[in-house]
């Protein structure tokens, strides 16, 4: 008779080929499980994405547009000190006028002599640098927006307004007029054009009527103008 030991129950031996199929199917499982959760995470990270590509699109526009407000910044800042040049140039080159005008005359009149010859032409020169112009012809056009007529007169020879004469030189810094040319203006004499035209015709009824009289004389010559 035998006796069995109390607490210990046999179990019953499990084939290796179940078992393989049992963690197979685990397997299957815990990946169908996984796979939604890595759709999900890849739909936040692509969503991430755009949302940074669009804050750097952002950035960047801004950055272009202060990048372009810069420039014109930059090139509004430049025109105003070169205009602020020009003034500061022009209203001091306005204050010597008078001095230069003063070398004109005394090298007019022959009176440039000596040190001061040699001054006036080292003021001259100073001037030139700076960009002062001198301007204003005998014989040019006269154009209000560059002259100053002080005189006015009519003369037989001109055939529009025409500067005659020239009482103070204008000076000018590239466009800017410093100050007008002042000069002595002459227009057509009245009636001139007038007067010229009837002698134009006289003189061409003249030549016509020589013509018509040598013609008689031809004839006279040959006998007569033929007929017939």
């Amino acid at each position: 008779m035998t006796e069995e030991t109390p607490g210990f129950e046999e179990k019953p031996d499990v084939p290796s080929d179940a078992a393989s199929e049992d963690a197979a199917q685990a397997e299957s499982a815990d990946k169908a499980g996984s796979a939604p959760a890595g759709d999900v995470q890849d739909v936040a990270l692509q969503a991430q994405l755009d949302q940074v590509r669009t804050a750097l699109n952002e950035r960047t526009t801004d950055l272009q547009r202060l990048q372009a407000e810069y420039q014109n910044y930059r090139r509004r800042v430049e025109r105003d000190r070169v205009t602020v040049k020009e003034i500061a140039v022009a209203n001091l080159l306005s204050e010597l006028l008078p001095v230069l005008d003063d070398i004109g005359r005394a090298r007019d009149h022959g009176e440039l002599l000596g040190g001061f010859k040699s001054v006036g032409e080292s003021l001259e020169t100073v001037v030139a640098k700076l960009g002062l112009q001198q301007f204003g012809k005998e014989g040019e056009p006269f154009d209000p927006t560059i002259h100053e007529a002080l005189m006015h007169s009519y003369a037989p020879d001109v055939t529009e307004t025409t500067c005659v004469a020239i009482l103070q030189p204008g000076y000018r810094i590239g466009e800017r007029t410093i100050r007008p040319a002042r000069v002595a203006v002459a227009e057509p004499q009245p009636g001139a054009q007038g007067a010229k035209s009837a002698s134009d015709e006289e003189a061409k009824g003249a030549k016509g009527g020589k013509g018509a009289k040598g013609a008689k004389a031809a004839d006279k010559e040959s006998g007569g103008p033929d007929k017939g």
